[in-house]
């Protein structure tokens, strides 16, 4: 048919413009074929590998000294504006402290709140020397509190086996130490039971 004719010479020029090197000879054998395959390499695109970005280990931690709090900053009366912050803190969190919100409600709040700037009194321990230890948290780390008192001494105050009491505006709460060894970035995801009973 004189489709076939037409289509014939198409792709005999077609393959000449792609293949103007190939010889007639060499065209007219690929012609024959059923079928012609028209080869395309693509280029490979290398991937750059992204570099992890590493943080300092616990021991260059130690060595660099990062959470070290220098003696000539372990005063009392400078944390005072961190306490009133954290105040004000706690009552947005709490959309304001009224009587007539309910304790429970706050309660869960306060699990999950960051503590640094709270003034917190130690009122049980297994060890007595810590009983009646207040003052403002300044570091909490998942095994142990850091709190400056009112003579300015910095007291690392274990969490397992002491309960602290925290007062604000009047309401009272209870931390026990026990259930709480988490480090802060933790708590805030984590869901707390209820439990009936609790003890040191």
């Amino acid at each position: 048919p004189q489709d076939s004719e037409k289509a014939k010479t198409f792709v005999h020029a077609f393959l000449k413009r792609s293949m103007p090197k190939m010889k007639d000879e060499a065209l007219q054998e690929m012609l024959t074929r059923k079928a012609v395959v028209l080869e395309h390499y693509q280029k490979k695109k290398t991937k750059q590998k992204r570099k992890k970005t590493k943080g300092f280990t616990a021991k260059q931690r130690r060595e660099l000294r990062l959470f070290e709090i220098e003696p000539e900053q372990q005063r009392y009366a400078i944390f005072l504006p961190l306490h009133e912050l954290w105040k004000q803190y706690i009552r947005d969190l709490c959309h304001g402290l009224k009587p007539d919100t309910q304790p429970h409600m706050i309660q869960g709040k306060l699990l999950k709140a960051d503590l640094h700037g709270a003034i917190v009194t130690v009122t049980k321990s297994k060890c007595p020397s810590y009983v009646g230890i207040t003052g403002i948290i300044l570091q909490e780390f998942k095994h142990i509190f850091k709190i400056i008192t009112k003579e300015d001494k910095l007291k690392v105050v274990p969490k397992l086996n002491n309960v602290f009491s925290l007062e604000l505006d009047g309401f009272i709460s209870y931390i026990y130490g026990s259930k709480f060894l988490l480090r802060a970035s933790e708590r805030s995801a984590k869901k707390f039971k209820l439990k009936g009973t609790i003890d040191l």
